[in-house]
Formats: structure tokens, sequence, C-alpha cells
């Protein structure tokens, strides 16, 4: 049986190819990524930091974690996907052989030891491959890090044997979970495959698949027309998340349904032309390799433009309900003193400060503020009680701290410059989606320094220079957005690798069976650029397939944002992001088609 597996995978070398690098990537980023978890784990600050440094680097230490967990969860998950792509595109591929061994003896069990087998051995030369790339991946990761400001220029990340053996462990558990299905499948073949396709072989679509297909269909219905009902934003945005995840595995299991279906659209506009007409039986008629390279795209563009475009909807929103909260009209960076024309001037001055509530300690900032004139410029107003109590050693907990359990009238020893005060809680403000404001305080308690900028509200027909409230609260809302964007920048990146590798390895194994395709094609009077251009017109119509259904997804998880009590407003479609993937995805699926077609064209008619 070892001699078996090993000689498939030399002689299918190529076929495997997109595994083997799939499954190093995974090993390789999972290998830097629990280094540096470790490292952020047990942090060596160096000496001369203050309280509330300190506290940043650990606040920057916690946002590095979360994203180099999800990455390797993604790198995990994607590896599967790619692996279980891989094998499942194999075993068809090779029914005729597992049918002869079948009729030679073999039992079913042996057929599915072999395929594990395999597996095993593809995981384990990928674990190899990837351990180089892991050091690699260490640089690169502390480098991105670094500059979106989670980590300090003097993090580290020291070379851990557990990480490596971990990874490797991971590399072939990731190998050996891609390929249950496929070997399952394997072991149903029967003898008489080796004679003749029977149904089983051209059948696409199992029962199985048709059941996940259908179920995950209909939940995403179903919870699109929840959102749409809801009427809420914090509820479409939840509910959106799930809709990326249910709609971009529906649309996957269906794929062999949908695709053809919808690849009946571009074709009408280009029908007539020989290379067009070719192509479109291509995509309508080889359903299982048109369906294993659209897949990995419609989860690519619904996971990536879905997640782009929710959070930047909340980022958006912020802005809106900032704009709806605000009475004022101007906004300055510098304090302003009352005036002709000055209904009421707010000045806001954001300090660092250490609260202590028993056990627990939190490094933040507070607002200084005069209670009288924030009320005039703000129609936020406490959920217990009140503002205008905001005098002396008192605080106020502000909308970002309102769900973290501070009670009414409590008192909390909190430390402003080097100075260390008792307070009351004497206001809770209600959550907002904007979560800056952490504390606000009387001014009377406010330290030097700070950053100070003031609400102005004007009287009519008075002006004066600064920010209007509308530019102010997008600034806010940008900001919040900035903070997102290098996050997911990294995560779609990563997410961009895989599912490149995905899709050219499924135009590879496809190309296998299409040599005698080509050969007729060219024997029928087609020249070697026509059945090049074939390929790749085949293979852009995919491409286009994939983008819009994979945009569908995304906009079903952005309806419920839609719908919510900012409406339209608050909706930001990241066009800019589709198109680069549309494009990008163009020229990587165009290259290997053609490629790929080159290479199976290189030997002379006749010898196919």
């Amino acid at each position: 049986m070892l001699r078996l597996s090993v000689g498939a995978l030399r002689t299918r070398w190529q076929l495997f190819a997109g595994a083997v690098v799939a499954v190093a990537l995974g090993v390789g980023l999972v290998q830097s990524g629990l280094q540096m978890l470790a490292a952020t784990d047990r942090p060596v600050l160096p000496a001369g930091l203050s309280a509330y440094q300190r506290a940043q680097v650990r606040e920057g230490y916690v946002g590095a974690a979360t994203l180099l967990g999800m990455s390797v969860m993604l790198a995990v998950f994607l590896g599967v996907f790619i692996v279980s792509t891989t094998f499942g595109f194999m075993t068809v591929q090779r029914r005729r052989e597992f049918g002869l061994l079948r009729l030679v003896g073999a039992p079913r069990g042996y057929l599915c030891l072999m395929v594990v087998t395999e597996a095993g051995l593809l995981g384990l030369v990928g674990s190899v491959v990837g351990l180089p790339l892991g050091v690699l991946a260490t640089w690169a990761q502390s480098w991105l890090l670094m500059r979106l400001g989670m980590l300090p220029s003097w993090f580290e990340a020291p070379w851990d044997q557990g990480a490596v053996w971990a990874a490797m462990i991971i590399g072939v558990g990731t190998a050996l979970a891609g390929v249950l299905a496929a070997a399952w499948r394997a072991s149903r073949i029967n003898a008489l495959d080796a004679v003749v396709e029977g149904a089983a072989a051209r059948r696409v679509m199992t029962g199985w698949r048709w059941f996940w297909g259908l179920s995950a269909a209909f939940g995403t219905v179903v919870l699109v027309i929840a959102a749409q009902a809801a009427r809420d934003l914090v509820a479409g945005l939840m509910i959106g998340l799930v809709v990326m995840i249910s709609g971009s595995v529906a649309l996957s299991q269906l794929s062999p349904v949908v695709v053809p279906l919808v690849g009946r659209v571009p074709a009408v506009v280009v029908r007539g032309n020989l290379i067009a007409d070719l192509a479109r039986a291509g995509v309508l008629h080889a359903v299982r390799r048109s369906a294993a390279t659209a897949a990995p795209l419609i989860v690519l563009v619904g996971l990536v433009v879905g997640l782009w475009g929710t959070f930047g909807s909340l980022a958006k929103a912020v802005g809106v309900e900032q704009e709806r909260l605000i009475t004022a009209n101007v906004v300055v960076d510098h304090p302003v003193a009352p005036g002709p024309g000055i209904v009421a001037a707010s000045t806001q001055t954001a300090v660092p400060i250490v609260v202590m509530r028993g056990k627990n300690t939190v490094y933040s900032e507070a607002i200084g503020i005069d209670a009288a004139a924030y009320q005039q410029t703000h129609r936020l107003r406490p959920r217990k009680g009140s503002l205008d109590r905001l005098t002396g050693r008192t605080i106020a907990i502000g909308p970002g701290m309102a769900v973290e359990g501070y009670k009414l009238g409590s008192i909390l020893k909190v430390a402003l410059g080097n100075r260390s005060v008792t307070v009351k809680v004497v206001a809770i403000m209600p959550e907002t989606l904007d979560v800056s404001e952490n504390f606000f305080i009387p001014r009377s308690l406010l330290p030097a320094g700070g950053r100070t900028e003031t609400l102005v509200k004007l009287a009519a027909g008075a002006t004066m220079g600064g920010r209007t409230v509308k530019e102010w609260a997008e600034a806010r809302g940008e900001a919040q957005q900035r903070s997102n964007s290098g996050l997911f920048a990294a995560l779609m990146g990563l997410a961009g690798i895989f599912t490149a590798v995905a899709v050219v390895n499924a135009v590879v194994m496809s190309t296998a069976d299409r040599r005698r395709e080509f050969a007729l094609g060219r024997m029928a009077g087609l020249t070697r650029g026509q059945v090049v251009a074939i390929a790749v017109v085949e293979s852009a119509t995919v491409v286009v397939v994939g983008v819009v259904l994979g945009a569908l997804v995304a906009a079903g998880a952005l309806a419920g944002i839609a719908a919510g009590p900012y409406g339209l407003a608050a909706l930001a479609i990241p066009w800019r992001l589709l198109g680069l993937i549309f494009a990008a995805a163009l020229v990587v699926v165009g290259t290997a088609a053609a490629l790929t077609a080159c290479r199976a064209m290189s030997r002379r008619l006749g010898t196919y």
C-alpha cells in the first residue's frame, strides 16, 4: 500500500502540487503565529515606561494576538478546503484505477486507507517544506504588525521548538481532515468502474451535497429576511456575519448547478463567435471543472467583501450616529471663549486615566467636560444618574464602558497625571456605536496637557472657522475604519494567497483531463492560439460567475444594515475592493489557463 501511495504522489506530483503548497503555507503561518502568540503572551517590556504606556503596549499585544489567532484559523480552514478539493477531484479522475484495484480483489477499506496514506504523505511533505517558510513568515508578520502599530519596535519572537512540532502536527492533520470525504468516496467505487463509466462517475451532485447546499441556502434566506425585519444595526451586523458563511457554503455546495446556470448569461453577449461558443460549451458541460474553479472565488468574495463592507458600514454608522447626537455646528481644536454669535461652547480635553475598581485596573482616557456646556451641544443623556452632578471629585461612565458593570454611586480610585484621587460615579451614559469615550470627569480634575477640541453651537447667521460637525463625525468614523483596515488587509491578503493557490490548482488538475480534448480541437482545424483563447475565455467566464455569486452573498450580508435605523446612509459598499479582486482573479486564472493549455499541447499530434 505504501508503495502504491508513494507511486501515486510521484507520478501525479503536478496535480498534488497545489495541495502541498497550501499545506506548506498553512504550516509556515501556524508556526510563525504560534511563536508570536507565545511572545505576546509573555511580553518583555523595557524599563522606564509609565503605567499608561505599558497598558497601551499590552493592548497592542492583545490586538496582535487576535489577528494572529484569526490568521492561524483561516490558514487551517483554507488548507483543509484546498486539500479536500484536490482529493475530491483526484478521486473522480482515478475511478478507473480504483476500479482495477477492486477488480483484482482489493477491499473497500484498502482503497480508503491508501487515499488517507497519500494525504498523510502529502501533509508530511508540505510540513517539511513549510518549516523554512515559518521563519520568513515570522519576520513578515512581525514587520506587518509593527507597521500597523500593534507591536512595538523592540518586539522579538524567539524560536520555539514546541511551535514547530505543533505546526507539523497541524499540517499533517489538515491533510488528513481534508481527505476524509474523498477517501470514503474512493471506497465506494465498484470493480465495474474499471470497464465502463457508470452513472455515479458522471453525477456531480451527490445526495449529501444537495442536502448541505439546500440547507445552507434555506438558512441564508431566513437570516436575510430576519435581518430585514429586525431593523436594528447591531442585529443586522451580527446576522450578516453568519450570512457570509452560510451563503458561501450554500453556493459552493450548489456550484455545479448554479455556475452553469449563471454562466449562460455572459455567453449571450458574445454569442455567434466560435471561440466564445466553444468556451460557453466548456462551462456548461464541464460542470465539475467550472464548479471547482468558481467555488474558491465565491468563498473569497463572499467573506472578504462582506466583512470589509460590514465593518466599513459600522465605521460609517459611527459618523452618522455622532452627527445626529451633536447639536453644535463647528468643531475646533482649541478652547473658545464666550462671545457674540456663540450660543454654547463645549471644550473637551482627553487625558490618560488609571481607574482602580477592586482588583481590576483599567488604563484608558478620560474626557474633561463642563457638564452644562456638554448638554447644550449633545443630545446624549445618561441612562442612570445626571451630568448636572458632575462636579468636584466625581466621574461619569462613558458609552465605551457602559456595559462593564459600573454601579451608580460607587466609589472609584483614579490616577490623573501625578495625582491619585477618589471619585464617585454620578452618571452612566448609554452605549453607542462609538466606543472611544470611556470616562467623563469635571474640568477641575484635569491634569496639565491633554488633547483639546471644542464643539461650538452658533447663533443663526453666525460663522466660524473649523470643521463642520458632519466633517468631524465622518473623521471619527474613518478613524475607526483605519483601525480595522490594517487587520482586514492582512487577512484579505492571506485569503487571497490561498484562493490563488486553490483556483490555480483547480485549473491545473482539470487540464490533465483535457489533453485529448485539445488534440481533437487541433485536428478539427483550430490553431494553438485558438485553443488557448478558448481555455482563457472559459476561465474568464467562470471568474465572472464566481465573483458575481460571491458578491450576491456579500449583498445578502449587507442587506440587514441597509434596513437598519440609519438606512443607506450607513451602508459602505467596497466597490474598489471588489474590482481589485475581480481584476486579480482574471489575471491569475487567465494566466494559469493559458500556461496549462500551452503545456497540454506541447506534445505532437498523434501522441495523445
